[in-house]
């Protein structure tokens, strides 16, 4: 889920305020699953974060620059 769906699951629009939630609380969370609009990985933990979307197998997309980002269309999920 992208931010922005967390937020709008839980029926608001505070987008940012999920960011500041997994910032602070995140670790013990799977904070790899939650991701930006864009697909990519939360921002400076982008190694960690490949690291586990190979283990479970999540769909990436590839630019020729060599940078990756969650293939949204295929791993978005909603409750």
């Amino acid at each position: 889920m992208t931010y922005g769906s967390v937020a709008a699951t839980l029926g608001s629009r505070a987008s940012r305020a999920v960011g500041q939630v997994m910032a602070y609380a995140g670790s013990e969370l799977p904070w790899w699953r939650v991701i930006r609009a864009s697909g990519h990985a939360p921002r400076d933990h982008e190694s960690r974060a490949l690291e586990n979307y190979r283990a479970e197998g999540t769909p990436l997309l590839w630019s020729r620059a060599g940078t990756f980002r969650v293939d949204l269309e295929r791993a978005s999920w909603e409750p």
